[in-house]
C-alpha cells in the first residue's frame, strides 16, 4: 500500500488580498497558499499585477484590504527575513563582488566567520570565487555583463538565508542560452537549502521548466484562475512531449480574450 504524500506547511497565506490604486482595481479579492518548500511560478497576461503582489507582499504597497501571512502572522519585512531579486542589474558598483554578497548579511549583523563562511559557500555555487575582488561595473566585461551580475545578486539573497525568497522577473533581460543557465543554478540552490521561493515570469517556458507548481492569473482585476501542479521530473526537457503538454495548457489557460 503507498502512502500518501503529505502536504508542506503553509509558508505564505494570502486571505482576500485587494489592491486599488485610487479608483483603478488592480488585485480583486485574491486568496492563495504558499507552501513550505515551494518553488511557486507566477504567471499572467502582461499587467495583471504580478509585481503589484510582489510589493504588496514586502510592504513596498500598502494593501486596500485582505491579509497576507508569513507563518501564521502578518508579513513584516522588518522581522521576516525576506529576499528580494528584482528584474536587470541591482548591484552595488562602488563594492566588490565579494562586498556584494556580503551585503544582507552585513545589514544583520551575522558574526564576521559566519559571513564569511556564507560568502564563500555561495560565491563558490554560482561560479563567482575567482570574480570575488572584481567591481560589477568597472570589470564589466570580465563579468560578462548581465548574467555574471545575475549571479551576484542570486547569491547575495540566498547568502542570507531567507526564510522567503521573492523574484521578479529576474532573467527577462537575457538571452535565450544565458536564462537557462541561471535556472539551472536557481534549481540547484532551491534544492539545496528548500527555500520558498515565488518566481514572477512573464515567460510560460521559464515557468514550466523552474516551477512545482505555477499559478495562473486573470486580467485586472486580477484574481487566481487556476493553480496547475507540475510534477514533470527534473531536469526537465523541454522538448519531450509532457513539457510541451503542460506548457500548452498554461499558455491556454492565460488567454482572456
Amino acid at each position: 500500500m503507498c502512502e500518501q504524500k503529505q502536504t508542506p506547511p503553509v509558508k505564505v497565506e494570502v486571505k482576500n488580498l485587494t489592491k486599488k490604486f485610487g479608483d483603478l482595481l488592480v488585485l480583486d479579492n485574491i486568496s492563495f497558499d504558499v507552501y513550505q518548500g515551494d518553488l511557486l511560478c507566477v504567471v499572467g497576461p502582461t499587467g495583471c499585477g504580478k509585481t503589484t503582489f510582489l510589493n504588496s507582499l514586502t510592504k513596498i504597497y500598502d494593501i486596500t484590504s485582505g491579509q497576507i501571512l508569513l507563518d501564521g502572522k502578518p508579513v513584516d519585512p522588518k522581522t521576516n527575513n525576506i529576499a528580494y531579486i528584482f528584474q536587470g542589474d541591482s548591484t552595488m558598483p562602488w563594492l566588490t563582488v565579494e562586498q556584494n554578497v556580503a551585503f544582507g548579511l552585513d545589514i544583520k549583523h551575522v558574526p564576521k566567520a559566519r559571513r564569511d563562511e556564507l560568502v564563500a559557500k555561495y560565491l563558490d555555487i554560482v561560479g563567482l570565487t575567482k570574480y570575488k575582488s572584481y567591481y560589477p561595473k568597472r570589470n564589466q566585461r570580465a563579468l560578462r555583463a548581465s548574467s555574471m551580475l545575475q549571479r551576484v545578486s542570486i547569491a547575495r539573497a540566498f547568502a542570507t538565508e531567507p526564510e522567503l525568497l521573492l523574484m521578479d522577473e529576474p532573467y527577462g533581460q537575457l538571452d535565450i542560452e544565458l536564462r537557462f543557465k541561471l535556472e539551472d543554478e536557481l534549481i540547484k540552490l532551491w534544492e539545496m537549502t528548500k527555500t520558498t521561493v515565488i518566481f514572477i515570469t512573464h515567460n510560460i517556458e521559464e515557468a514550466v521548466y523552474l516551477g512545482n507548481r505555477i499559478m495562473i492569473l486573470t486580467n485586472k482585476p486580477t484574481t487566481v484562475k487556476r493553480t496547475v501542479n507540475n510534477t514533470l521530473p527534473r531536469p526537465r526537457d523541454i522538448a519531450s512531449p509532457d513539457f510541451v503538454a503542460l506548457r500548452t495548457e498554461v499558455t491556454d489557460a492565460i488567454k482572456w480574450w
